[in-house]
C-alpha cells in the first residue's frame, strides 16, 4: 500500500547529521553560489516553480525531499532517479515505488536550458528543489552547494540496498552507516512508504483500515505524520512513541537503545523554548550532509540536456 512520504516524515525520516558539523565537512568540488556567475538566476529559477507547484498541490514538498533521498542513496546525488529506463532503470526498483515530482524538476530543466544551456545539472535541480520544498513547508532555509554532475547509469539492481519499511534497525543503521551518516540521520530521515505497522496504536489502526481495506484502492495515500501533515515541526516523533506510527521502521526506532535515546531528546526539547532553532539546525546541516553523499564534480558525469535520458 503506497503512503504519501509527507515532509516530516522525512524530518523524522528517508530523508541527518547532528554529530558531523556541515562546516568541517569535505565537499568537493561543490560551493554555495557555484552557478552565481555563469547562471546567476538558476536558484531563483527553482524556488519560484517549486513555489508554483506547492501552490497547486502542498503534497508536493514531501515528494520532492522523498526524491532528494532517493536519489542520493544510489549512486550518490547524481540524479540518476530522474533517468527512465523503463524496467531496468533505478525507479522500477520496490524502494522507489510511488515517487513523484519528476515533472517539477523537468519543468526546472526546461527553463534553465533557456537560460543557461548545458550549465545546471539535473543533480543540483533536486537538490535544490528538496530545499526549497523545507522553506515552504515552515522548514529552516539553508545554503546549498552547487556543482554537481549528473550520473550516466541507472539500474534497478544498484537501487536494491535503499532503506526498505520492512528492514530490522540493525540494517537500517548499517545502510546510514555505509553512507556515512549516524544514528542521528536515521532518526531525522527515517520514513518512506509502506505497510502499517502490527504494533499501531489501536486508536489510529481503524482509521487506517478503513482508508485502506484488503481490497481497497493501493494508490489511495496517507499521512505518516498523522496530526500535522503539511507543516515542520517534530511532531513526528511524539507520534512514534506513541505507537502512531504509520510503517514498521518507524516504529522500530523505538527498539534501539541509541535511536530511542535519540527520539526522546527530540521530544524533551519541544519541551523547552531551545527546541524549535535545535532541531532546525540539526535538519538544515543534515540535508546538507545528506546532499554530499557521492557527489559528481570536475569531469565526472554530465550536465543532461533533459533529467529523463543521458546526452
Amino acid at each position: 500500500m503506497p503512503v504519501s512520504n509527507k515532509l516530516k516524515a522525512f524530518a523524522a525520516a528517508l530523508f541527518i547529521v547532528q554529530a558531523f558539523s556541515v562546516f568541517g565537512v569535505p565537499r568537493g568540488q561543490l560551493q554555495v553560489g557555484f552557478y552565481s556567475q555563469t547562471c546567476p538566476a538558476a536558484e531563483s529559477i527553482v524556488r519560484i516553480a517549486v513555489q508554483n507547484a506547492f501552490s497547486n498541490d502542498q503534497q508536493i514538498a514531501a515528494r520532492l525531499l522523498r526524491l532528494f533521498f532517493h536519489d542520493c542513496f544510489v549512486e550518490g546525488c547524481d540524479g540518476s532517479i530522474l533517468l527512465d529506463n523503463g524496467s531496468d532503470g533505478e525507479r522500477s526498483a520496490r524502494g522507489n515505488a510511488g515517487l513523484a515530482g519528476f515533472e517539477v524538476i523537468e519543468n526546472v530543466k526546461t527553463q534553465l536550458e533557456a537560460t543557461c544551456p548545458g550549465l545546471v545539472s539535473c543533480a543540483d535541480i533536486v537538490a535544490l528543489a528538496a530545499r526549497d520544498a523545507v522553506v515552504l513547508s515552515d522548514g529552516p532555509p539553508y545554503e546549498v552547494p552547487t556543482g554537481r554532475r549528473d550520473g550516466r547509469v541507472s539500474s534497478i539492481s544498484l537501487a536494491a540496498n535503499l532503506p526498505d519499511v520492512d528492514d530490522s534497525i540493525e540494517l537500517l543503521k548499517s545502510k546510514f552507516r555505509e553512507k556515512g551518516l549516524t544514528d542521528h540521520d536515521l532518526v531525522l530521515l527515517s520514513g518512506g512508504k509502506g505497510d502499517s505497522d502490527p504494533a499501531i496504536n489501536s486508536q489510529l489502526l481503524p482509521q487506517l483500515q478503513a482508508k485502506c481495506p484488503s481490497n481497497g484502492d493501493v494508490d489511495v495515500r496517507l499521512p505518516l505524520d498523522w496530526t500535522s501533515e503539511f507543516k515542520f515541526d517534530d511532531q513526528i516523533f511524539r507520534n512514534i512513541k506513541n505507537g502512531f506510527a504509520v510503517i514498521a521502521s518507524d516504529a522500530r526506532l523505538c527498539d534501539d537503545k541509541n535511536t530511542n535515546k535519540i527520539l526522546d531528546s527530540y521530544i524533551s526539547f519541544a519541551r523547552s523554548s531551545n527546541i524549535g532553532p535545535s532541531f532546525k539546525a540539526d535538519f538544515a546541516e543534515a540535508m546538507v550532509r545528506m546532499g554530499n553523499i557521492g557527489v559528481k564534480t570536475g569531469s565526472e558525469g554530465e550536465i543532461r540536456q533533459v533529467c529523463i535520458s543521458i546526452n
